[in-house]
């Protein structure tokens, strides 16, 4: 049975908006409970929210993969080895998304090693490591400012391994995409390995 849903918002006012207000939209169930969701502050927040929500939506995604569809090679072809299981994938994503924030620890002096892509048996040892991940990536914005996002002088930009040139900002929004990239191919992968329709 379906559940109602009412869509509303609430006004709220936040320091650092100039006392002005924002719409949040609330989504009332009309049953039992009332879900509100809630933003973190300026340009910080809105991209720890987003990547927040790609780190979500990919472990809800993986979340009924059993163990050996985890660990079975859907990709034969492929030189990467990072993209020939959905494990693989997985470990890949989870090493980047620290690399990312390591990134950002560097460039602020921070001496800190990487850590290297790890394979696990199962999927809830995967959605453990997302949300480990995410809360390293959330506790290293912990002193970063809105306008220490934006970075123009490339002398003081993060140069990746890969030879990109990133600021804070661009950093993190690829860090976002990544995951939600590895998700839309893990979502391709579930398709092949349950033979319920051609991928390309």
């Amino acid at each position: 049975m379906l559940i109602g849903l009412i869509i509303s918002s609430i006004s709220v006012k936040f320091q650092n908006f100039n006392d002005n207000f924002i719409q949040i939209p609330t989504i009332q169930f009309t049953k039992h409970n009332i879900m509100i969701k809630t933003y973190r502050q300026g340009a910080v927040g809105a991209l720890l929210d987003e990547y927040e929500r790609a780190v979500l939506d990919l472990s809800q995604t993986i979340s009924d993969i059993t163990d050996q569809e985890l660990k079975t090679i859907v990709d034969n072809e492929t030189v990467d080895a990072t993209c020939k299981s959905i494990q693989s994938v997985l470990a890949h994503v989870i090493g980047s998304g620290y690399a990312y924030a390591i990134y950002i620890r560097k460039l602020s002096g921070e001496k800190i090693n990487y850590i290297a892509d790890v394979l696990r048996p199962s999927v809830s040892d995967y959605q453990e490591d997302l949300a480990a991940f995410f809360a390293f990536t959330a506790e290293t914005f912990k002193n970063i400012t809105d306008h220490q996002l934006e970075q123009l002088d490339n002398k003081k930009k993060i140069v990746t391994s890969w030879g990109q040139t990133y600021d804070i900002e661009q950093i993190t929004e690829h860090a976002v995409l990544h995951v939600l990239r590895h998700r839309r191919q893990i979502e391709k992968f579930k398709i092949l390995l349950r033979g319920t329709e051609s991928v390309k």
